[in-house]
């Protein structure tokens, strides 16, 4: 475990095995950076607006655009967003993997809009969702337009995070993306599940 000051803004490098004082900063609205299979991920707390516009301001990104979310099981997915029987089927089928189900939002969240949800596969990660017990924002590791970050040095060098969990990255294929809020499956982005894949899922057209 390391610490740098780099234009005053100190950031704490960690171990996996370290991963509860990435808890610890989440709690506290801190922004967390994870390396995840493709790119270095940042996270901050859901349900915080205050971790949330922090994020915004890290990324220098429009306020109003929100960010995918990631849970730890299918049970805290249902907390927060509309599963539908075709919809289970399909997530308890495909997921956790390279899948990203747009779901709706559940109405005790502000408003009858949509989010875009992954179950995490990566165990310390998840370790850290569960630590917290509620979903993380995670999104890619880049200053809002420009390249996405891939290395720890990356993430210093921007001074994009608070804190960050130290590992490599596996560059694997970003994952299908699939709308799941209307009577058809929509694929958004074409990824390692295909649609074939997904209907033959029975129940699932």
């Amino acid at each position: 475990m390391g610490v740098i000051n780099l234009n005053m803004v100190k950031i704490m490098i960690i171990d996996k095995k370290d991963y509860r004082l990435a808890s610890e900063a989440l709690k506290n609205n801190k922004v967390v950076a994870y390396p995840t299979d493709t790119v270095y991920g940042l996270a901050v707390r859901f349900g915080s607006e205050k971790a949330r516009l922090n994020l915004v301001a890290r990324k220098k990104r429009p306020e109003e655009k929100y960010f995918p979310v990631m849970v730890s099981d299918i049970e805290m997915m249902e907390k927060i967003a509309v599963i539908n029987d075709s919809a289970r089927k399909i997530i308890e089928k495909f997921m956790p993997g390279p899948l990203t189900v747009v779901l709706n939002k559940k109405i005790d969240f502000g408003d009858n809009g949509t989010l875009a949800i992954r179950i995490a596969h990566d165990e310390t990660l998840k370790k850290i969702i569960e630590e917290i017990a509620c979903p993380i924002f995670l999104t890619s590791a880049n200053l809002s337009g420009n390249p996405v970050c891939k290395t720890a040095l990356e993430i210093e060098e921007s001074g994009l995070a608070d804190i960050i969990v130290d590992g490599e990255i596996l560059d694997g294929t970003a994952s299908t993306i699939i709308d799941l809020t209307g009577e058809e499956i929509k694929v958004l982005r074409e990824g390692p599940i295909s649609l074939g894949d997904l209907l033959t899922i029975k129940g699932s057209r």
